[in-house]
């Protein structure tokens, strides 16, 4: 039997076997933009139906609750394909599991890099 990892889950050794696109029914573009930086939280709701939505966004749900997270960092602590990542976050705010806090987007572009460099900088510790 699998051993839980570090946010509590088995992992089964089938899971590398399954496709992407299996994960995201065949969807490479998410519902709606969603920044590499961009912040998750897991609302009321997620905390309730997150286990209901299904393994990958349950994975998700508890990952982002208690704690904000990026999209970088959902999809490197889950060890996701980035676009799978990002499909699947985006349903997830579409359907009320997580709130989405974008960068504002009048920043100067000096200001979106060092913001990304912070990002990168956080995944190089992980």
């Amino acid at each position: 039997m699998a051993q839980p990892d570090e946010e509590g889950f088995r992992r089964d050794p089938r899971g590398a076997l399954v496709r992407p696109y299996a994960v995201t029914r065949g969807r490479t573009e998410p519902r709606q933009d969603i920044a590499i930086e961009s912040v998750l939280v897991t609302t009321p709701a997620g905390r309730q139906e997150g286990r209901f939505a299904g393994q990958h966004k349950n994975r998700i749900a508890s990952l982002c609750d208690g704690a904000p997270r990026s999209l970088a960092e959902v999809a490197a602590l889950l060890q996701m394909p980035f676009g799978v990542a990002r499909v699947l976050v985006a349903d997830m705010v579409a359907e009320g599991l997580l709130d989405l806090h974008q960068i504002a987007r009048e920043q100067s572009v000096n200001d979106r890099l060092h913001v990304l460099e912070r990002v990168l900088s956080g995944l190089r510790r992980l």
